[in-house]
């Protein structure tokens, strides 16, 4: 066959120029604005390749629109509705309370072991007399920041630091601070109601077993298995029967409302959440309230009276 003597190459169009580096042709282009980019400028992406701004462009979009939506109140939470956080508050706060308020008995009756003889101790612990007789109701929530001595406040804020770690950080610190306070004043009421009236009652354990009963639900709603937490009930339990001064009914009262009130923190329906949960914890709260009326007016014989120095109040009639 015959070629022509000079036979044409047809013409090659020439490949674009990067869109931030000219001089560099290239036929690479970003999967999201469609520039020309050679690959210094080009980042992998989940689809394809994208260029240098528009990697920038994104990563700014979605730290915009987390912040949006963290102000919201969206964003990932727990059962009970909290806000996915491992920073605490309440426990240490409450850990921190616990020493002061035994540091200033200790200071009041100059010894770190018989710091029951302080005046602050005398007025704040739970004398269901001093209660009934001078209307002193508040003694059932101060006498859960009281202890008999180190070794009582060691134990009991050794385990309210074991067991409000996680609590806290399932609960939220609002919840986990409205389930200790109500199992707080849940263990007083239940001394109140049904111990000796002439015996005195002091320390957290009431709120401790409260937060307790609080991770029992929790491991249950959470699916996973409950029989370390049973166990640790039972335990605690055996405990408080066999050794002698210690207050089953302070336990009791404390463990039943501590479990109720986490109840209602995590199975609250998901749609108004905070609003069946507040209702719940005052609902407990009025039914504590009206306890302590009911062991009132049964105490209503008791009579107290300042004698050197000294509150003394007579056993009640009939």
């Amino acid at each position: 066959m015959n070629q022509p003597p000079n036979p044409q190459t047809p013409p090659t169009s020439a490949l674009p120029g990067c869109w931030w580096h000219p001089t560099r042709q290239t036929g690479l282009t970003c999967v999201r604005c469609g520039r020309p980019a050679c690959p210094d400028c080009l980042r992998e992406a989940s689809v394809g390749a994208q260029c240098i701004d528009c990697v920038q462009a994104g990563r700014q979009q979605a730290q915009t629109q987390q912040r949006q939506y963290r102000s919201s109140g969206l964003g990932a939470r727990t059962v009970a509705g909290a806000k996915l956080s491992n920073s605490l508050v309440v426990t240490p706060t409450l850990i921190a309370l616990n020493i002061v308020v035994y540091a200033y008995t200790a200071f009041q009756a100059k010894s770190f072991t018989d710091n029951q003889t302080a005046k602050l101790f005398g007025d704040w612990v739970l004398w269901p007399r001093a209660v009934a007789g001078e209307s002193e109701w508040w003694r059932l929530f101060t006498s859960g920041f009281l202890h008999y001595g180190p070794i009582h406040l060691a134990v009991n804020m050794f385990s309210l630091w074991i067991l409000g770690r996680d609590m806290e950080v399932l609960l939220g610190k609002v919840r986990f601070a409205a389930v200790y306070v109500l199992a707080l004043i849940g263990g007083g009421v239940s001394v109140f109601l049904l111990d000796d009236s002439n015996r005195a009652t002091a320390g957290a354990s009431g709120a401790i077993y409260g937060v307790l009963g609080g991770i029992l639900v929790a491991v249950i709603r959470l699916r996973l298995n409950p029989a370390p937490a049973i166990g640790t009930i039972v335990l605690n339990l055996i405990i408080s029967v066999s050794i002698p001064g210690i207050s089953l009914l302070g336990h009791l009262g404390g463990l039943v409302v501590g479990a109720l009130v986490t109840a209602a923190m995590v199975y609250a329906p998901t749609r108004n959440r905070a609003v069946w949960q507040s209702v719940a914890a005052v609902v407990v709260l009025v039914a504590l309230v009206g306890l302590y009326f009911y062991r009132d007016s049964q105490l209503a014989g008791v009579t107290c009276q300042y004698l050197q120095g000294q509150l003394v109040c007579s056993p009640p009639t009939g």
